[in-house]
């Protein structure tokens, strides 16, 4: 059994950014190197970092499986493209192949279409393969690369794919 719900409080941000440290130590650093995961992790999922967005705008979900933390994603609308992107969507490898995924997509489409959005979007590093191909069987499209300096000398490397409503 899959449930989602918005993460309120600190408890649940430090949860979060303790998954974050875990999933991207085991999947990210094989792609973009430990320096990068390093600092990626302190600016963007520390519990400060999550805190700060959550006050910024973005929404944090925690997925569970069985009543056990299996993931977790953020979102935010953006209004200019009446849309909403996925900001952040990852899954435990403990977790991976049980439909985590697909039932956060579904959550999110849902909570768009209420808001009467036309499409949803996200990036992901273009060398990570099996990401690309589980949201292109979700229905989303490669709309083309995406690079940004996130500081540091790091850069993300990019898709931008998106999924019509």
């Amino acid at each position: 059994m899959i449930d989602i719900t918005e993460i309120k409080d600190e408890h649940q941000i430090k949860q979060v950014a303790n998954m974050a440290y875990k999933i991207w130590n085991e999947h990210y650093t094989p792609l973009i190197g430990r320096e990068q995961v390093n600092y990626m992790l302190s600016k963007f999922q520390s519990a400060q970092a999550i805190d700060k967005q959550i006050r910024e705008g973005h929404h944090y979900f925690l997925a569970k499986y069985d009543d056990k933390p299996a993931g977790y994603f953020s979102i935010v609308i953006d209004k200019p493209r009446n849309s909403m992107f996925i900001s952040k969507l990852y899954v435990d490898r403990d977790f991976r192949k049980r439909g985590i995924a697909k039932s956060c997509i579904a959550f999110i489409e849902d909570i768009s279409r209420n808001l009467r959005l036309d499409k949803i979007w996200l990036t992901v590093n273009k060398d990570n393969i099996n990401a690309i191909e589980a949201y292109e069987k979700l229905g989303f499209e490669n709309t083309g690369p995406i690079v940004q300096d996130i500081g540091n000398g790091f850069i993300m490397d990019d898709y931008r794919m998106e999924k019509a409503l």
